[in-house]
């Protein structure tokens, strides 16, 4: 499928600032970057950096002065994923699995899993197929967790939305992350643009290691899990901010937003009689 993507940023930059920027549509063997530009008003230099395992595509922005600067980026991207069928998605044996994936089994700053233990296996642990314990946990945590605008902030941790029984989509991906790897099952952070999701903005979900695939689960419900550009996936959302400051600004807003640019569309969601795991390569 087709999206067109946008999003922009803007800062009013009281002092010499270095920006490290997270919005650019991420290049993989599934998601082709057809065109994009990338724009900054005033006009400074920029650095695109790509971390060693490809995780993101990140823009090192510096601004030596007082202004107000404005970020632009849009793009055309070509995604395509791949169905595999659930009975194929079996929990891999930690012994299995590649040296890549062992660092999503570990607790992180927001997903702190060690402390979900006791919750994760009491709540989930007696389902035996992976795939439907995933869809247990997403289902679980969308019927007990209000979404609700403006509930936490930047310090909210995966045990502080079981805790409040609130959050946003961010909160969300924390949850479902926190509890995947309570289960031994590697989980990631990963953000995007969403087609669909209203109102517009950047969206996060996760995405579990089943079957020796990345599965993609998002239990907000907000959005088809086949309408998203992925932006850059992480541990969870320290390593994946839109946004790293280093310096002294005032935020002055943010918009994004994914409009489909073809007719080949058609939402998938985990729901109805025959389900299939979706992979974003």
């Amino acid at each position: 499928m087709k999206f067109r993507v946008a999003g922009t940023l803007g800062y009013e930059v009281l002092k010499p600032t270095t920006f490290i920027l997270n919005i650019h549509a991420l290049r993989t063997p599934a998601q082709a970057v057809l065109e994009e530009t990338f724009t900054v008003d005033p006009y400074y230099k920029i650095e695109e950096i790509a971390p060693q395992h490809g995780e993101s595509r990140f823009i090192r922005l510096e601004v030596p002065e007082p202004c107000t600067v404005n970020i632009a980026y849009s793009a055309v991207i070509d995604t395509s994923f791949k169905q595999t069928p659930t009975a194929n998605l079996i929990k891999v044996p930690i012994a299995e699995m590649d040296a890549s994936v062992l660092p999503y089994l570990f607790p992180s700053r927001y997903c702190q899993s060690d402390k979900l233990f006791r919750f994760a296996n009491n709540k989930f642990g007696y389902i035996d197929n992976a795939f439907e314990r995933l869809l247990a946990l997403t289902n679980w945590i969308h019927d007990n967790v209000e979404y609700l605008s403006g509930s936490t902030n930047s310090q909210t941790s995966a045990y502080d939305t079981v805790a409040e029984l609130a959050g946003v989509c961010r909160d969300f991906a924390h949850l479902g992350i926190a509890l995947c790897r309570a289960l031994d099952i590697p989980a990631r952070y990963f953000t995007g643009y969403a087609y669909q999701l209203n109102p517009p903005d950047f969206h996060a979900c996760f995405e579990a290691y089943i079957g020796s695939e990345w599965i993609i689960f998002d239990a907000t419900k907000l959005v088809p899990l086949n309408g998203l550009v992925k932006i850059a996936t992480g541990r969870d959302a320290a390593d994946a901010a839109i946004a790293s400051i280093f310096g002294e600004v005032n935020f002055m807003g943010i918009s994004a937003s994914c409009e489909l640019a073809d007719d080949n569309f058609q939402p998938v969601f985990y729901e109805g009689q025959k389900i299939e795991g979706l992979t974003y390569l």
